[in-house]
């Protein structure tokens, strides 16, 4: 059965929003931070050095882009990567990229040394 072309568009959308969440150096090193352990969002402001303003809009995008899950926890709200959407994330970059890249190793073998 062949997939239905809004599905598409709203994983297309989903992997756009990823993208753009992990553009950001900040983002990177905050989900680099939750990926073995939950954090509370005061600890990742100091760790990335962003005022604890500029850490909440960086971790805001990296729930809208579901890049990692909050907890409340009385009132500390604890970040942790969402492994398994990244690993979804991967696997649609992994998905995007193995035909170029598979065409391009048969080109780098069959080019004369």
């Amino acid at each position: 059965m062949a997939c239905c072309p809004s599905r598409r568009r709203n994983a297309e959308a989903a992997l756009e929003d990823a993208i753009r969440a992990l553009a950001h150096p900040g983002r990177r090193a905050m989900l680099a931070l939750v990926w073995d352990q939950e954090r509370p969002a005061s600890a990742l402001a100091d760790a990335a050095g962003l005022s604890k303003s500029a850490a909440s809009q960086q971790l805001k995008l990296l729930r809208d882009a579901r890049l990692v899950a909050v907890r409340v926890d009385a009132t500390r709200r604890l970040y942790r990567a969402d492994l398994a959407r990244v690993a979804d994330i991967a696997a649609m970059l992994d998905q995007f990229w193995s035909r170029p890249l598979e065409r391009l190793r048969a080109a780098a073998e069959c080019a004369p040394s």
